[in-house]
């Protein structure tokens, strides 16, 4: 049986406080057709009182997975769009939640994409939203920003309305590779840090603020599963030189070491004592 393109669509809660937002989150998502929902370390709660708050979402609450990372909850995601209540100094590539739609539906044609909400009262904090390819914020007045029930919906909703309905069905892949998950994303990541840190590149730079820099620039480029393995075979290969020129050095540095010894031995006269025991002094 096809796979609709609502329920390729993800919704991921960070640090979920109140069990009613959590009951009114599958509500939304049962509304608009989605039926992914992954907690990072939620509060305690409890289904049956989902299921009271969330009715006839039966099917939503049995597929709720725990994770106890960011990383392992977007492990076999290929397009992240963290919402947030306001906006951040850093960088990050940003959208509404009708631009937001557009993107992820788009990134759907190759596999799970997920969207992200924060704590109740702190939102997502800066490592969370540096494994967003975008942020979204939901233009409001200057008021409180929305709860995370309210905003889930409004995204859902844009997903759904641009879907045309919820049974339309996903496309195949344009590549065979197809785009790459966040798993192999941080991978890349962690292996062009150790890369860049191997070449002292951090010793006057912020590590955050570069690989920040970086993961904006992959996450841009957009490139496919083929693309950012040569990015990371890349590193591995800058690692591994580096590790084996450090060792070349030191054994060579050694080797002189060896060679001076030697030659002090050879070309120095020994001792005085050293030359009566000897029976050689004169």
């Amino acid at each position: 049986m096809s796979e609709s393109v609502m329920t390729a669509v993800t919704v991921v809660l960070y640090e979920s406080q109140d069990p009613i937002n959590i009951g009114a989150v599958v509500r939304a998502m049962k509304n608009m057709g989605a039926v992914d929902l992954r907690l990072i370390r939620p509060c305690p709660y409890d289904l049956n009182r989902i299921e009271q708050i969330a009715h006839d979402t039966r099917d939503v609450v049995a597929r709720i997975r725990h994770f106890d990372t960011i990383d392992d909850a977007l492990a076999d995601c290929r397009y992240v769009v963290a919402y947030s209540g306001r906006r951040r100094a850093a960088k990050w590539a940003r959208h509404t939640p009708r631009t937001a739609a557009v993107d992820l539906l788009a990134h759907a044609q190759h596999g799970r994409v997920a969207i992200m909400f924060g704590r109740e009262d702190h939102g997502l904090p800066n490592d969370a939203l540096d494994r967003a390819h975008a942020v979204a914020t939901i233009p409001t007045t200057e008021h409180f920003s929305l709860n995370v029930a309210q905003a889930c919906l409004l995204a859902l909703y844009e997903c759904h309305l641009l879907a045309g309905d919820a049974t339309k069905k996903l496309a195949g892949p344009k590549h065979a590779k197809g785009a790459p998950t966040m798993a192999e994303f941080e991978l890349t990541f962690r292996d062009a840090e150790k890369a860049l840190d191997a070449l002292s590149y951090f010793k006057t730079r912020s590590p955050e603020l570069i690989m920040r820099a970086m993961r904006a620039l992959l996450f841009r480029a957009e490139p496919d599963a083929r693309e950012l393995l040569l990015v990371r075979t890349a590193s591995i290969e800058v690692l591994r030189t580096v590790e084996r020129e450090s060792r070349l050095a030191v054994e060579r540095a050694l080797a002189n070491r060896d060679v001076a010894r030697q030659a002090a031995e050879r070309f120095d006269p020994p001792p005085a004592d050293a030359q009566h025991e000897a029976g050689t002094e004169p």
